[in-house]
């Protein structure tokens, strides 16, 4: 048994129970007390003084392959750089998938994530276990991961954005589906391995294999994830191929549902809004590559007041070059003043969303995304006794408003991950040499 004492702690429970000064006591991977001021029982004493203690931050969306190819397209919008990348990315292998997820879950790490996703829905027809790559870089850094197995059935030649070369049939996406959930999938309490079904986006896959991937997931017990509503071109696609705007079409092929979690919505309608936060269906906000793209600014605000699950995304590293989790609680903030004015969203609105409300997306909220007794150990502890953070008052405020304080440490299911900012279980420095070898690789194919 474990005590982490002497820390400001930040619950993020139902009630957004604070501590001035207190404790957390973690044992076997699990939370056994949280409350003020210090610890009197029998425990080893880790003095985290001058630290806020918070819930580790949770990563609704990203797509790990993609930090193999940064600051391609840099001045193009959604459309254009997914024509501009796609052939780039057919040339993925497992070594490159291997290298760009350790470097991006390195990076997840040392900024308090320790819970990410991962949409994966490049295939290569080269073949090599891509989404297994992704999955021994996630155990290799030590984060619980909710990796999905993507897919794309609507190449260029059927009316589709993507290229043919990366897009495979109905059936070899349901096979491989299935198989990666009998491989991976753990549905057991705590978890650190869990398997979704994310076919990519309304204009790279049929209403067919929306449907049956819908079926699919609900037979296998695993959830639902894709891009919905992030641009206005996906709008005008939707409406003119099937009549309806993008949530209109996710209702039409049963996606409506407390099993389905959606990247982006920057496009929501307040009608959008009710139908989604009725249903339970969850919303990945990715405000840096919303911004990086000039997408828009989601409706963060009005789904906050609607409670629809509300998590924190990166995205991919080639559409936010930064790929660190703490920045994304900063951006969302200011994002949403920018569209609601200065009352749009709070610190701690901000930190919900990035702990808790991610662990609704994910259907985790029962063990994980807050400081309470019974959950799971991931923890992130927040010096905010430094030079660039120790005068403003209120550490909520200085995590999020200021730049992200440097971590002393993060738990992952009670394990030490990182340690006065060094990252435990990884060589970074190696790490970033494989990345670059990647990028090269890959490189080869810019136009």
């Amino acid at each position: 048994m474990t005590v982490y004492d002497g820390c400001a702690v930040a619950t993020v429970d139902a009630s957004g129970t604070e501590y001035s000064s207190g404790h957390v006591v973690v044992s076997d991977g699990v939370i056994t007390a949280v409350g003020p001021g210090p610890f009197t029982g029998d425990a080893e004493r880790v003095d985290a003084s001058g630290c806020l203690a918070t819930p580790g931050l949770v990563n609704t969306h990203h797509h790990l392959y993609q930090w193999a190819t940064r600051a391609v397209s840099v001045d193009d919008g959604l459309f254009e750089w997914l024509k501009t990348l796609y052939p780039i990315w057919a040339g993925i292998t497992p070594e490159i998938v291997g290298a760009a997820a350790r470097a991006g879950l390195a990076r997840l790490a040392l900024t308090g994530c320790t819970t990410s996703t991962d949409h994966h829905y490049v295939f290569p027809r080269s073949g090599g276990d891509v989404l297994g790559a992704t999955i021994s870089a996630a155990s290799t850094v030590g984060l619980r991961f909710h990796p999905t197995r993507g897919s794309m059935d609507l190449g260029v030649a059927d009316g589709g954005l993507p290229p043919d070369s990366v897009v495979q049939d109905l059936d070899t996406i349901l096979e491989s589906v299935a198989s990666a959930v009998s491989q991976w999938h753990d549905p057991s309490p705590g978890s650190m391995l869990r398997i979704a079904a994310a076919p990519c986006s309304p204009f790279s896959v049929t209403q067919d294999l929306m449907r049956q991937s819908a079926a699919q997931a609900r037979e296998l017990g695993i959830r639902l994830h894709t891009h919905l509503a992030e641009t206005h071109d996906e709008d005008d696609y939707c409406r003119e191929k099937f009549g309806r705007t993008p949530v209109e079409y996710l209702s039409d092929v049963g996606w409506l549902g407390p099993d389905v979690w959606l990247a982006h919505g920057v496009h929501l309608s307040d009608a959008d809004v009710t139908t989604l936060a009725a249903a339970g269906t969850g919303v990945a906000h990715c405000p840096s590559s919303n911004a990086r793209l000039g997408s828009g600014i989601a409706p963060v605000a009005a789904l906050v007041r609607a409670d629809a699950p509300l998590g924190l995304g990166v995205d991919g590293a080639a559409s936010q070059e930064n790929g660190g989790l703490a920045d994304e609680l900063r951006q969302a903030l200011f994002a949403a003043r920018l569209r609601y004015g200065p009352s749009g969203l709070t610190a701690r609105d901000a930190l919900r969303i990035a702990t808790i409300g991610g662990a609704r997306c994910l259907g985790r909220q029962d063990e994980i995304g807050s400081l309470e007794v019974g959950k799971r150990a991931d923890i992130a502890l927040w010096r905010v006794d430094g030079p660039f953070h120790a005068d403003i008052v209120d550490p909520v405020d200085a995590l999020v408003y200021a730049s992200p304080p440097p971590l002393a440490r993060l738990l992952v299911e009670g394990r030490t991950i990182v340690v006065d900012g060094v990252l435990q279980t990884l060589d970074v420095e190696a790490a970033g040499h494989d990345l670059r070898t990647a990028a090269r690789a890959l490189a080869t194919v810019l136009p």
